[in-house]
């Protein structure tokens, strides 16, 4: 299972039949990705109704619209999907004279390295992959490699996603996280082999719950994961490991397929406002690519350091990239080697 499957029931105007003349827009999103009000308040606004559904993984999105005729409007890849998506054509070309919020984005965001001038995504929210510990565990695990030579009484747990198994493995090593060569991806391997008797198990976000009792004291997690976890247990902190972490951003798009181009743009734009995008932040505890929505939001929020890190820490994060189809199938086989190791 891939990052982010919390579930909120966010209906707008999925449980509804639509009413004759009315336009209506298909959004699919991540799971728990908007604030109760976001959906509810642009139907009233734009007089339309939201068909809305979630997806758990960025590939389980790419299945459905992969065909070109998914009947969705509006959807949210990953940075590292952008550009193949893109490739593949199935993303439209963005009119910034109807996206007049974008310069709420906060600079490093305007400009990023998978749509530099932005033609067929906007940011949306950005997260990393760090360690959540309890601050009982000895000593306190500031590097992946601490994940290596302790145990924490095997109550140590790694994400149940290849991507960023690997990450960790390819940064212990000192290598790229988009590393596509093959050597290195095979030290990588034996490298997780080599820790999995230190491990409970592979687990993704629903690990949490068992952060939060103290059943487990050792978990790679993602940035906001981990702060949902912290907000319910002091006991717990956050680390950016020392040899380097994932980054990632997801971004909203609007796909060639889409008939309904102009209020798929207007919805971006409403995303885009400062009030929309604070109340998603304060509801999901992410991290916003919005400077003007982070501007809103409490002390609490806005200067949170798992969610925010200083730029220092910052530089020793890497973003996923595209692989190449061999490297992919590499890792896809190497992953069924380590899970079933």
């Amino acid at each position: 299972m891939n990052r982010r499957t919390f579930l909120m029931g966010v209906t707008g105007a999925s449980a509804g039949c639509i009413g004759r003349g009315v336009s209506r827009l298909n959004v699919y999103n991540w799971e728990s990705y908007v604030a109760p009000t976001t959906i509810p308040n642009f139907e009233r606004e734009f007089h339309c109704q939201v068909r809305y559904a979630t997806y758990s993984s960025a590939e389980e999105m790419l299945a459905k619209v992969m065909g070109g005729n998914s009947g969705w409007d509006v959807v949210f890849p990953s940075n590292s999907f952008v550009q193949p998506m893109r490739e593949l054509g199935l993303l439209a070309t963005l009119d910034h004279s109807k996206l007049s919020n974008l310069g709420n984005l906060d600079p490093r965001f305007q400009s990023p390295e998978w749509d530099p001038k932005l033609q067929v995504c906007v940011p949306y929210m950005t997260s990393s992959t760090g360690i959540v510990y309890n601050k009982s565990a000895q000593p306190a695990p500031l590097s992946w490699a601490d994940l290596w030579t302790n145990s924490y009484h095997r109550r140590t747990t790694m994400l149940d996603d290849p991507a960023e198994v690997f990450a960790a493995c390819l940064k212990l090593l000192g290598h790229s996280i988009n590393s596509i060569d093959a050597l290195e991806l095979r030290k990588a391997r034996d490298l997780a082999i080599q820790q999995k008797p230190l491990l409970r198990a592979y687990l993704s976000e629903e690990v949490k719950d068992q952060l939060v009792a103290g059943d487990v004291l050792v978990s790679q997690m993602w940035a906001q994961v981990a702060q949902s976890a912290i907000d319910s247990a002091a006991s717990l902190a956050f680390a950016f490991p020392t040899e380097g972490f994932a980054l990632y951003a997801d971004n909203a798009a609007i796909l060639r397929e889409s008939e309904r181009q102009e209020l798929a743009h207007a919805f971006l734009n409403y995303l885009l406002r400062p009030k929309v995008a604070a109340d998603i932040v304060t509801e999901i505890r992410g991290g916003t690519t919005n400077a003007a929505a982070r501007a809103l939001l409490p002390d609490s929020l806005r200067n949170n350091p798992v969610l925010y890190p200083p730029a220092e820490i910052l530089a020793r994060g890497e973003w996923f990239k595209p692989l190449t189809t061999g490297a992919q199938r590499l890792r896809d086989r190497y992953w069924t080697e380590i899970k079933s190791s």
